[in-house]
């Protein structure tokens, strides 16, 4: 009998996780249920003879993978998914479509499964369940809800329109931060460069006329000379810092306090807040649209924050409809929206349109974070302009100051 671990509620609002025997998922929930338990999280558990047959034998077609897969290969998938589908093709026979056409990779290697477990008897959902590192819960919840409701085609259009707006923002901001990384890994040669092979040429010269250099340009002098020496340093700097923050987060306490500090950061803090509460509304408007539980659907949203201030801003959430109670009052307590999202999202609670409602939150949201990233790399490009005009002015004025008195000395 297959064992299910499950993650669930009791009746005071605390967190159990445990696991259960059932024959199937459904029986698994009632049991729990039975307990007095609110159901918020349950897979099922391989057993060990299962997984070792499974490590053991590789299916034809599959091939050894590390990772999951990428946000554009998924949303290609359930693109031509929902098209198929849309066309009135059985799911098996779209599967195999899609399988046969796919490069090998984790997604190919996953639907080679999903293949054989549909044709098996199971869901297009059970069998997407089985490969967490491809079809998150987001995904699998919303298959879910569309087999329930019978309207798998229309969930999966709604699915890679989701999907295309996800990776459309994340492309935006991550094509947006192309120029100034360049601009500063260009700008780190050229100093390396100087301070490498320039500077210490000066500094030979200097010393063959026996000069009493100015403190600036000795202050150059001194800085060439350990960056010479210790150059291999340079990058224990940011790593080290890298690390800290990572040990820092190993904590509850300490990753609450890195994701607050983040949001105080002028400029940058606004775009995380804007960018989380973009795609957290618009995740929650598509599973709310797509039959999916609320309380479910609030516990999906709240693991797709990646910042734990807004985790705990949609955990009171949760609570809250749990209690009964709305969604716009803690939000609204929470202070971390603004208002127009606390009034918006009240109105389509009282008129039963939370989903639309969620939708032109997320594309009001987007739009200023599409404003805001390109007011950011205007305002980087003069920054980084006076900086680097900065550094390299000091150079100069510190190589040419003995210059112009080696200079004065001749006249004379």
């Amino acid at each position: 009998m297959p064992t299910y671990k499950y993650e669930a509620m009791d009746t005071s609002g605390g967190e159990v996780k445990d696991q259960v025997d059932a024959t199937n998922e459904d029986e698994a929930q009632q049991k729990i249920r039975q307990m007095g338990y609110f159901v918020t999280k349950i897979t099922e558990v391989a057993s060990k003879k299962a997984k070792g047959k499974k490590a053991g034998k590789r299916k034809k077609g599959q091939v050894f993978t590390i990772g999951g897969v990428s946000s554009k290969v998924l949303c290609t998938f359930t693109r031509q998914f929902s098209t198929l589908q849309d066309a009135g093709l059985p799911v098996l026979r779209a599967l195999r479509i899609l399988e046969g056409q796919m490069k090998p990779g984790a997604l190919k290697n996953a639907l080679i499964d999903v293949v054989d477990d549909v044709e098996s008897g199971s869901t297009l959902s059970e069998a997407f369940a089985k490969h967490p590192r491809c079809f998150d819960r987001l995904y699998v919840n919303m298959v879910k809800a569309g087999e329930a409701g019978g309207a798998l085609e229309v969930i999966l259009k709604r699915l890679a329109d989701f999907k295309e707006k996800a990776q459309s923002l994340q492309r935006k901001i991550t094509g947006a931060m192309v120029y100034p990384v360049v601009v500063i890994l260009v700008a780190v040669s050229i100093l390396t460069f100087i301070m490498l092979y320039i500077i210490p040429k000066f500094e030979k010269i200097f010393k063959d006329f026996n000069m009493t250099l100015p403190e600036m340009t000795r202050a150059l002098m001194a800085v060439s000379k350990w960056f010479s020496l210790y150059w291999y340093t340079l990058p224990l700097f940011p790593l080290a810092f890298w690390l800290l923050i990572k040990l820092i987060r190993l904590s509850k306490t300490g990753n609450y306090a890195v994701d607050r500090v983040l949001l105080f950061i002028p400029i940058i803090g606004p775009l995380i807040e804007k960018t989380i509460v973009a795609r957290t509304t618009r995740t929650l408007g598509t599973l709310v649209a797509s039959g999916v539980p609320i309380l479910e659907a609030l516990s999906i949203v709240r693991e797709t924050c990646t910042n734990a201030v807004f985790e705990r801003m949609y955990q009171r959430v949760y609570e809250s409809i749990r209690e009964g109670d709305t969604i716009a009052q803690p939000l609204k307590e929470s202070r971390m929206v603004d208002d127009m999202v606390v009034n918006m999202i009240d109105v389509g609670e009282e008129t039963g349109d939370l989903d639309s409602m969620l939708y032109k939150i997320a594309d009001v949201y987007e739009e200023e974070v599409d404003v805001m990233v390109e007011s950011l790399i205007s305002l980087l490009e003069p920054l980084m302009i006076v900086f680097l005009g900065v550094v390299i002015g000091s150079i100069v004025i510190a190589l040419f100051l003995p210059l112009i008195k080696l200079l004065e000395g001749l006249s004379k």
